[in-house]
Formats: C-alpha cells, sequence, structure tokens
C-alpha cells in the first residue's frame, strides 16, 4: 500500500504503543506521536499527516480544542481525524463532529474495528468528488440519475431519502449528527426537527430492507452512520 504518515495525539504511553503496534501489525509503518494537544498540533502542522487519531481527554489543550484548530486551519482542515473517547463523552463526541471529526472510536478499542475504521478513512479521502456513481457493499447510488439499487434492484426514494442516502454513502463508516445532516441536506437555519431525520431513516431502512437495516447504524445520543460491509459487526 502507498505509504501513510498517522499522527497519535494521546496522553497515555500504553495506549501510544498499543495503538501504534495495531498501526504496524496493518502495515502503516510511518507514525508520529504526541502526548499533549500542542505538541499534537505543531507535529501536524509541520508533517500534515495522512490521519489522525485524537484522544479528546487532554491535558492543556484539550482534543476538542486541537480539533477545533485543525479544522479550521486551511493547511490542515482536510486532514481524516478519528476521535478517541471514553464511552461516557457522547456530548464530546457531538461536539467533535460538528467541528468536523470524521469519525470516533471508544475506549477500550477492538483493533481490526479501528484499521477497518482508518481504511475507510483513507478509501473515502482517494475518492473523487464528482463521481457520479457511489457503491458501497451492494448498494448503487446513482446521482445524474437519480437511482438508488440493491444487489441490482431499483428502490424508490423521495428526494429527502435519496439525499441523505447520498450523505452516507459518500462518507461510508463517517458519524453524522442529525443537525449536520439536516444542515448538508438543507442548508443552515432550516426549520427542520431531529424528529424528521429519525423519520427519514426509518424509512429508508423500511424501503432498503435487509440491507438498510444491516448497514444503516444508529449512534445512541449521536446520530447515524453507514457501516459498509467491511466494518459490519
Amino acid at each position: 500500500m502507498p505509504q501513510k504518515t498517522i499522527l497519535i495525539i494521546d496522553d497515555e504511553e500504553p495506549i501510544r504503543v498499543l495503538l501504534k503496534l495495531t498501526l504496524q501489525s496493518a502495515g502503516y509503518d510511518s507514525v508520529l506521536e504526541a502526548s499533549n494537544g500542542e505538541d499534537g498540533l505543531a507535529l501536524a502542522m509541520r508533517y500534515k499527516p495522512d490521519l489522525i487519531l485524537l484522544d479528546l481527554m487532554l491535558p492543556g489543550m484539550d482534543g476538542l480544542s486541537v480539533c477545533r484548530r485543525l479544522k479550521s486551519s486551511p493547511d490542515t482542515q482536510m486532514i481524516p481525524i478519528i476521535m478517541l473517547t471514553a464511552r461516557s463523552d457522547e456530548s464530546d463526541i457531538v461536539i467533535g463532529l460538528e467541528m468536523g471529526a470524521n469519525d470516533y472510536i471508544t475506549k477500550p478499542f477492538n483493533r481490526k474495528v479501528l484499521t477497518a475504521r482508518i481504511r475507510t478513512q483513507f478509501r473515502i479521502a482517494e475518492q473523487q468528488d464528482q463521481s457520479q456513481v457511489l457503491q458501497v457493499s451492494g448498494l448503487t447510488l446513482n446521482k445524474e440519475q437519480h437511482r438508488v439499487t440493491v444487489f441490482g434492484e431499483t428502490i424508490a426514494l423521495t428526494f429527502s431519502e435519496f439525499e441523505i442516502l447520498e450523505l452516507l454513502s459518500a462518507h461510508p463508516g463517517r458519524a453524522f449528527t442529525r443537525g449536520q445532516i439536516i444542515r448538508r441536506i438543507k442548508g443552515e437555519d432550516y426549520p427542520v426537527t431531529d424528529r424528521a431525520v429519525d423519520v427519514q431513516i426509518v424509512n429508508l431502512r423500511r424501503k432498503l430492507g435487509e440491507w438498510g437495516t444491516a448497514h444503516i447504524e444508529t449512534i445512541r445520543g449521536i446520530g447515524y452512520r453507514l457501516t459498509p460491509e467491511e466494518i459490519v459487526r
């Protein structure tokens, strides 16, 4: 695989060691490490890594502040960020995703799930944004024809359902809050409630059948993501 550089920002040395071993076993040998937010931000600005694993609970500059700085800088805003967080940090996860973090994984983490999430982020980054056809685990979405098929069977969707599915399919593995979905689909200040998103997701799952149930994942307290086949669990 092409050489990728991954930056780990975590104040716990045992976690950094485990992450580095996990990355190296998956073929990612170029790994940078930082034990605090200030050093991590400096490394990110200097080396422009291909992906960042960012712990939210950091001494000094916390992970949310690091994420905010990275996503506000033109030099680093396109770098995928996977947040590392405790299971009780739901509110911080939502804030991080709203700031532009690409995904999150909870501690203690499953090593196979982590590497799958990383591969997904690299695959997304390599996709051409102008592609008119998205394919994810048996689903094909043709943006130009406004047509969706699952294993060759055409599925009739409303405009909003199609737009939500397109957003999730374009970023498989990435978690979106309900607020993000509304803004991406309808724009800022659109008078739609979070409940309306939940209703659209229910309709999508029903129309997509077993595929929708298996791949459109509800993330409690946060929102939704489309889970590609390689990380369905």
